[in-house]
């Protein structure tokens, strides 16, 4: 039902009257029987107001008109206009509440009260509110009761008002009142827990009183537990200090008791310092010979660090057989540094069993807190003892071998610098008393084997180096990874693809093969990594009934299993043309090829470098360019090339940045190709660093850069004559097929590795 009237428009700021409602406020109304009651909030008015019934007019002390009024229903507000006495009135559409009848609305009905009475049971109502929504009969009138609620918003009171349909107000009335329900259980639900907490801890300090009271009837109080760290103490073998503190410790657990929050503190120290396994050590096993069995039993090659462990193994036999005391500063404290895949972790193992002691691992890869070596101070909440008291602990005895993984990796931040608390662990001179912050007792580590493995020594910090024992792995011939193969990777991976021995066999052409042509690394984890490839893929041939064993693995296999081709000898196909030459660098996982270009423009740009060359690379390309130009007459050029000339020189995989002092005498010939004409010699490879003058300085990395430059098929090798000595490094089946040639200045250089002078210099 609509009525529509002109009524005066009585404004509420942040008040909300719903019908039904008795209100009474201080306004004059004049002598107006009926008003709309208009909800506003910072000048903005609702869109649906309440009629109310004037009942009353009154006086409020101090002699302010007053009204009390009854909400009769709701009134939508229409076009309003002054009177002559200056009131707004507005034209009002008002709707009396019509409830439809049906299913719905007396489900919306019966939900509404099932949640209003859950609500009440949580606030704990005494029957009355209960009563008075029960007594509702008409459903808009108990939709409006949703905002009664003290939790509810003024935005909320708005919302339902101007919910006209009586339906819709129930559903937002329900939904409404389910929120609030929702939120009265999860307060219950906490303040449930909070007391539930409290009186258990309460119960547990009665227990703990009585159970206190028990132990002093039966004569075993809280000594006992003092006592059995006494006995644990007095059976175990502990050097004289450590033994003073621990029978400290356990001294102030006995005064403190269990009831102190400190206790469980000492216990924990106590229960670390009892691990330590102080008098325990491995049964060493003297004998070089068999050292050297086990390790080249494990590892082809790595002739150096076998080597060193056979002269540790001998001097300290020759030590015991003639009495001769143990030296606590001679440690051994060796690093292998070399490319990733060359068996630099997996050799720590069988130095440990090599030499019948107990093998660990620490991974030192990211570390970036200092306690992580040195342990926490025992102040902090939490704290525990350095990753090398662990270590010991792990290993059951004072002398194992040690392995920290990735020492280069160690990081550094505001919560210290753990490489500089190495310092102290690889020193033979000091790592005899070591002192973890968490213990605070002197630790003696010179017995221990460290074994430091890192891919670069650069990142590793000078003193730290400085301490350390390098042993160099650089890298596989194509024969040693042919060998490493066929005697350890080959039959792991068959293992591992559930195939035997005689039910698949590959000859050392194939494995040659697939070395060369998919592998292009120092080491052999990507090899050992497509010939898991390969395995698997016959074991699925083999388990499908596709073929019969033996299986033969031949190039056809090969090609089938692991594609194209993926590395190329392209040093003859890129230094075609005059202006490419062939350099070595060393990164960060082994030597590597790589292929300067230089060409010739109009312009006056001078030098263009691309290919994310570093500061020092950049350096050396300038170097390159202002030595050709200098000696332009010796290498027969005309002074006008290089006016109005602009010279591009990019060394290709633009993607990989680079920098290093040994691309001079690379560049520089490049240039001069370019220049005169003349092609590089495509089997010619050089590394070196280049003067003003001409002269070529040394360089590092010749065995890695040699290794790589045999990988790709180069025949010759310029070097620095100043690494000579370098060439004994290199393995003796690669200098039998490779030649070198040291050289001291860019005019040798330029004499082995260009082709004889067959075109005229580029114009």
């Amino acid at each position: 039902m609509r009525i529509l009237s002109t009524l005066l428009l009585v404004p509420l700021d942040d008040i909300v009257v719903f019908p039904n409602m008795n209100v009474t406020i201080s306004a004059d109304v004049g002598d107006e029987e009926r008003v709309l009651l208009v909800p506003r909030h910072e000048g903005d008015y609702a869109k649906v107001g309440t009629v109310a019934e004037v009942s009353e007019r009154v006086r409020l002390p101090g002699g302010v008109a007053a009204v009390s009024l009854v909400g009769l229903h709701r009134g939508i507000a229409g076009a309003a206009h002054t009177d002559a006495q200056g009131n707004l009135r507005v034209e009002v559409d008002e709707r009396p509440d019509v409830a439809p009848p049906g299913v719905q609305t007396r489900e919306l009905e019966r939900e509404y009260r099932a949640v209003v009475e859950e609500i009440l049971e949580l606030r704990g109502d005494d029957g009355r509110v209960s009563s008075f929504v029960r007594s509702i009969a008409e459903a808009g009138t108990l939709a409006d009761t949703a905002a009664y609620a003290p939790e509810a918003s003024f935005e909320q009171r708005i919302e339902l008002l101007e919910a006209v349909d009586v339906v819709e107000r129930l559903e937002l009335a329900v939904r409404l009142q389910r929120e609030r329900l929702a939120e009265l259980q999860i307060r219950h639900r906490i303040r449930e827990d909070v007391e539930e907490g409290a009186q258990k801890q309460q119960r547990e300090y009665i227990l703990r009183k009585q159970l206190e009271s028990i132990r002093k009837e039966l004569g075993e109080d809280e000594g006992s537990v003092s006592e059995d760290y006494r006995k644990k103490i007095a059976e175990a073998d502990l050097p004289d200090e450590v033994r003073e503190q621990a029978e400290r410790e356990a001294g102030r657990l006995e005064r403190m008791g269990d009831q102190s929050g400190e206790s469980s503190m000492i216990r924990t120290y106590l229960d670390w310092l009892l691990s330590v396994p102080w008098g325990k050590r491995s049964e060493e096993r003297l004998d070089p010979v068999h050292a050297r069995e086990v390790l080249d039993s494990d590892h082809a090659g790595l002739d150096d660090v076998k080597e060193r462990i056979v002269e540790y193994l001998a001097v300290r036999k020759l030590r015991q057989e003639r009495g001769i005391a143990e030296d606590k500063r001679s440690g051994a404290i060796l690093t292998l540094i070399g490319p990733p895949g060359t068996g630099k972790t997996s050799v720590g193992e069988s130095i440990a069993r090599a030499l019948n002691r107990e093998f660990v691992r620490m991974s030192l890869g990211g570390v970036r807190d200092e306690a992580e070596i040195r342990g926490h101070r025992r102040t902090y909440i939490g704290a525990l003892p350095g990753r090398l008291v662990r270590a010991l602990r792990d290993a059951g005895t004072m002398n194992p071998v040690i392995l920290l993984d990735e020492v280069d990796k160690v990081g550094a931040d505001w919560r210290g610098d753990p490489s500089a608390a190495l310092l102290e662990v690889l020193d033979p001179a000091q790592n005899h008393s070591f002192r973890d912050h968490y213990l605070d007792v002197e630790l003696d580590l010179s017995e221990v084997v460290f074994i430091a493995t890192a891919n670069v020594a650069e990142t590793i910090p000078g003193p730290l180096l400085d301490r350390m024992e390098v042993i160099r792995f650089d890298g596989y011939t194509v024969d040693e990874k042919v060998a490493i193969a066929r005697g350890y990777l080959w039959p792991r991976q068959l293992e591992r693809a559930g195939l035997r021995e005689d039910e698949v066999s590959i000859d050392d052409i194939t494995l040659e093969l697939i070395v060369s042509q998919y592998t292009r690394e120092a080491g052999v984890r990507q090899l050992e990594r497509e010939l898991g490839k390969l395995l698997r893929k016959t074991a699925t041939t083999v388990a499908s009934g596709t073929a019969e064993p033996p299986i033969t693995i031949d190039e056809a296999v090969v090609r089938d299993a692991l594609g194209r081709q993926r590395f190329y000898q392209e040093s003859a196909e890129r230094t075609a043309v005059p202006g490419v030459a062939t350099g070595l660098a060393v990164t960060g996982t082994g030597g590597d090829v790589l292929f300067v270009e230089a060409t010739k423009m109009p312009g006056k740009d001078g030098l263009v470098l691309t290919g994310q060359l570093g500061d020092v690379m950049k350096e050396s390309a300038r170097i390159a360019l202002s030595y050709v130009r200098s000696h332009a007459d010796k290498l027969g050029l005309d002074e006008n090339d290089f006016e109005d000339a602009s010279f591009h020189v990019h060394v290709p995989a633009g993607a990989i940045p680079k920098d290093g002092p040994s691309a001079g005498i690379t560049m520089t010939t490049a240039l001069a190709s370019l220049l005169t004409g003349r092609p590089v010699k495509h089997t010619v490879g050089m590394t070196g660093e280049v003067t003003l003058q001409g002269r070529v300085l040394p360089i590092g990395g010749l065995k890695q850069k040699a290794l790589a430059a045999h990988a790709a098929g180069l025949t010759d090798v310029i070097i620095p004559e100043r690494n000579r000595a370098d060439l004994d490094d290199i393995p003796e089946d690669v200098r039998n097929e490779m030649s070198f040639h040291p050289v001291m200045s860019l005019d040798e250089v330029l004499e082995l590795s260009l082709e004889p002078h067959s075109a005229h210099a580029l114009s």
